[in-house]
């Protein structure tokens, strides 16, 4: 029992001393190794005037850069696809398949393909003369929310537009061309949500007629112990594979755009 005290107390000291020492330690860099570059965008050290202009650069891309997941959900095309490929699953009942993941990429990438004309008309009138000193960051800012709010514009129904312009009590001389964006993006969402819950809708339909036919078919034979998803999941699958719903869907959202 003693000798097991002992073990312990030695084993106690033997870890405080290597504390103490890694403590009052000092860590070296190995010799020849380049040392890491700190990382400096203050404005207050630029020593000459492009040093400044590139800060402000580098200031504003990282701006844009953290305010980009709202401008892709909330300004873009990504509501209607996601909310349009979450109801598709619902109604064909396959749970988590596709999984989360693979609905978001692909309404990611959709979201690309249709902005992709509103994303080169921006980089083209704002982001390529900015960045050439040809403009200045608030003509540059009006010339890229000109595509964005056009393409807004296409797709906000005229009440939803004309509530926030009441609401907001803006003035009478707004026009589609200077109405403010945040007029425009409130009302572009809750029009988006109405078109996805409408096409949401319309794709409920015939899988719904599979599910009522299973059921009168299983409550004809007796069958009231087995549950009709059972058996109408591999047939609204087969009938979907059939059509070819992926291309239907996806190309009726791309032409939605249009």
């Amino acid at each position: 029992m003693k000798q097991k005290k002992k073990i312990i107390l030695f084993i106690i000291a033997f870890v405080a001393l290597i504390f103490m020492i890694g403590i009052n330690s000092k860590v070296y860099a190995a010799p020849g190794q380049i040392p890491i570059p700190r990382v400096n965008i203050s404005v207050d050290n630029s020593t000459t005037p492009q040093n400044y202009v590139d800060n402000i650069k580098l200031l504003i891309l990282l701006t844009v850069l953290s305010l980009l997941p709202s401008f892709i959900v909330m300004m873009t095309s990504f509501v209607r696809t996601i909310l349009v490929l979450g109801f598709l699953r619902n109604a064909m009942g396959t749970q988590q398949s596709p999984p989360n993941q693979v609905i978001i990429g692909l309404a990611l990438f959709l979201t690309f393909f249709i902005m992709s004309p509103v994303y080169n008309e921006i980089n083209t009138k704002a982001l390529k003369p900015f960045l050439d000193n040809k403009i200045t960051q608030e003509v540059a800012f009006q010339e890229g929310a000109k595509p964005l709010r056009e393409f807004m514009l296409r797709q906000t129904r005229q009440k939803d537009l004309k509530l926030f312009l009441e609401v907001g009590k803006v003035g009478e001389e707004v026009t589609r061309e200077n109405v403010p964006l945040q007029i425009v993006v409130p009302a572009f969402i809750i029009s988006e949500l109405k078109t996805a819950f409408q096409i949401g809708f319309l794709l409920y339909i015939p899988f719904l007629i599979v599910d009522l036919v299973v059921a009168s078919v299983l409550m004809s034979m007796g069958m009231f112990m087995l549950p009709p998803v059972m058996i109408s999941l591999p047939f609204k699958i087969l009938l979907f594979v059939m059509v070819d719903g992926w291309y239907l869907v996806v190309k009726s959202l791309i032409l939605s755009f249009k």
